[in-house]
């Protein structure tokens, strides 16, 4: 049973790749697999097609349901469907699993065909540059020349800012939402110390648990934990938990007291039993890595010379992590080379999540630019 704003039930698919892939680690893949799906109809033209890039935990399930027993649909099934701001009625749309991620695309859970054993510690590093290539390899396989947007949202919006550089010839617009052109050192400094947490923890065995069967659990959940509470703002946790407690007086021990301690524990122990420890830390360095500029903000004016795609900056007021002042360095370096860029900041309360929310000024942004771009 499906309502007309709903994708309905959804299939995975498997792009198996034969030609190998130079890494900018320097290290070759001979061959790899992406997971994806598509959601909609590819037309006559073969114009229709945009490309969602996923952030750090989300994956290829974009939207629908694999059948009508689950429970929750895809990360992003609020904006993506039958008339909806993505509206797959109009567009053809893809969502891939990242090389070395947790959801089926080649990676450390991956079998490495030499060993017959998961690749584990082996699997290289992967960067948004090498994602973006192996991304152009699936277009070309869909027979598709030119991409009529790539959207995403935090890394995902790195990797649409990377698809205008990379494949400027192959891409008509670029959405960026809640993203930045590199990170700050704060950031870094946040990502490194997920990464401590996995890597400590004393079932990680340097990256070779698979065979173990015992995972680094603890080290992933504090790894969440931590990435929760910058995803969020102060203000949207203060509303929504304040200083509740779950007894009515302090206990006086090392249990949980606060309602804020619960909802983190039980997001950390969720993410441990669904996410991979090795794609973590991976996913991490490739937003540390990312800085087209190699970190000099005068650089980016002059990569983002190479772009001809239209591009649209979302950013929002709450989001402290990649806070408006980033998304406008990546607008002031568009603005330097005259290119087509629109701008929205939006009043939300709910931190860098919100690029995940029903926020309807935010959808209205969004499917006010689709339906514009249905009219060029």
């Amino acid at each position: 049973m499906t309502t007309k704003n709903s994708i309905g039930i959804v299939k995975t698919k498997i792009f198996k790749s034969s030609n190998s892939l130079r890494l900018q680690s320097g290290k070759v893949l001979k061959e790899y697999s992406l997971v994806y799906e598509t959601y909609g109809k590819l037309n006559a033209k073969r114009n229709n097609a945009v490309l969602v890039c996923h952030a750090l935990s989300g994956n290829h399930h974009l939207a629908g349901k694999y059948s009508s027993k689950d429970k929750h649909p895809g990360w992003w099934d609020n904006l993506i469907g039958p008339n909806k701001p993505l509206d797959t009625n109009k567009f053809f749309v893809i969502g891939i699993n990242n090389l070395g991620g947790s959801d089926g695309s080649s990676g450390p859970k991956s079998i490495n065909k030499k060993t017959n054993k998961p690749w584990g510690s082996k699997f290289p590093i992967t960067t948004v540059e090498d994602w973006v290539n192996s991304h152009e390899a699936l277009i070309t396989y869909l027979n598709i020349s030119k991409l009529a947007a790539v959207i995403g949202g935090s890394l995902g919006g790195m990797q649409a800012i990377q698809w205008s550089i990379q494949y400027p010839e192959k891409i008509e617009h670029a959405i960026v939402i809640a993203a930045a052109p590199n990170l700050t050192a704060q950031n870094i400094a946040f990502n490194e110390v997920a990464r401590q947490s996995i890597i400590t923890d004393p079932d990680f065995n340097k990256g070779n648990y698979y065979e173990k069967k015992k995972l680094p659990k603890r080290g992933l959940r504090i790894a969440r934990m931590l990435g929760h509470i910058t995803y969020l703002s102060d203000d949207v946790m203060g509303s929504k938990f304040g200083r509740k407690q779950k007894n009515k007086s302090y206990q006086y021990d090392f249990n949980t007291e606060f309602e804020i301690e619960s909802y983190l524990n039980y997001q950390g122990d969720k993410f441990a039993e669904e996410f991979d420890a090795n794609t973590y830390i991976r996913m991490t360095k490739a937003l540390d890595y990312y800085d087209p500029a190699n970190g000099n903000k005068k650089n980016l004016s002059k990569i983002f010379k190479k772009i001809k795609s239209k591009v649209l900056v979302v950013a929002f007021t709450s989001d402290w992590r990649f806070s408006p002042n980033r998304s406008k360095e990546i607008v002031k370096a568009l603005l330097d080379n005259n290119i087509n860029v629109k701008y929205a900041e939006i009043t939300a309360a709910s931190g860098h999540d919100a690029f995940l929310m029903t926020e309807p000024r935010y959808h209205a942004i969004l499917e006010s630019y689709f339906k514009e771009m249905l009219r060029n």
